[in-house]
């Protein structure tokens, strides 16, 4: 018997709640906040009729809030549970940034459900999305500001707008770069690849301390220039 097989069945089985924000996630990733309707949610979950799903939340709009802020929320709790990013101290790329790639990994759909949040019509979102983002905006510029970056001030905002990038863009693209790259962007191996890219890029950004040893192990190796030989002239 596989060891996955085993796991599986040894875990606490999901609640319904549980299993309607997973579909709900993967639906608003995809398609936005108005191309899903409730009924194709409450399918895939297997509910018999949406009228189910409205036992665990009122509206549309309030699954949509509740998906949005389970995903943040968590982050948010990552970036902070082991100290936040520590001036002159690169250890924050493993005590940070490998528990916010695992859970990206266990939710590829998240980013792209950020992504689109600020796509969809403001006149319904705005007040959501500004709600729940802007908490994981403010913890970002909070753990940069301590940080031993050579960054002004005033050039924060574009600092936390690069490792955004950087860290949530990848899986947010991850269809776009498959198309391009003819590669599964999301299989383990490119996964371990751009788990170390991120460890070493977010160090240099912030130019905090060397680079972890995995990246320096990592980095090509640059050999000196031979001097150039001199040709002896006959007299």
């Amino acid at each position: 018997m596989k060891l996955g097989a085993t796991a599986a069945r040894t875990q606490a089985p999901r609640s319904t709640r549980d299993l309607i924000l997973d579909a709900a996630e993967a639906r608003f990733a995809e398609r936005g906040f108005a191309g899903v309707s409730v009924r194709e949610i409450a399918t895939d979950v297997g509910l018999k009729n949406q009228a189910s799903l409205y036992h665990h939340f009122k509206n549309k709009r309030d699954l949509y809030e509740a998906v949005l802020a389970r995903g943040v929320e968590t982050l948010v709790q990552l970036f902070t549970s082991n100290g936040g990013w520590v001036a002159h101290d690169t250890s924050f790329t493993d005590a940070t940034l490998d528990p916010v790639i695992d859970y990206l990994i266990e939710h590829p759909q998240l980013p792209r459900l950020i992504q689109r949040a600020g796509i969809d019509d403001p006149r319904y979102l705005r007040p959501t999305v500004t709600r729940v983002l802007r908490p994981l905006y403010a913890q970002g510029m909070q753990l940069l500001a301590s940080a031993n970056a050579a960054w002004a001030a005033e050039e924060l905002p574009h600092v936390a707008a690069g490792c955004f990038h950087l860290i949530f863009g990848y899986f947010a693209n991850a269809k776009l770069l498959e198309m391009v790259v003819q590669r599964d962007p999301l299989s383990p191996a490119a996964v371990a690849r751009q788990r170390r890219f991120l460890k070493r890029a977010v160090a240099q950004l912030l130019g905090v301390g060397a680079l972890p040893q995995e990246s320096r192990d990592l980095a090509p190796r640059r050999t000196a220039a031979k001097p150039a030989a001199t040709s002896k002239t006959k007299k």
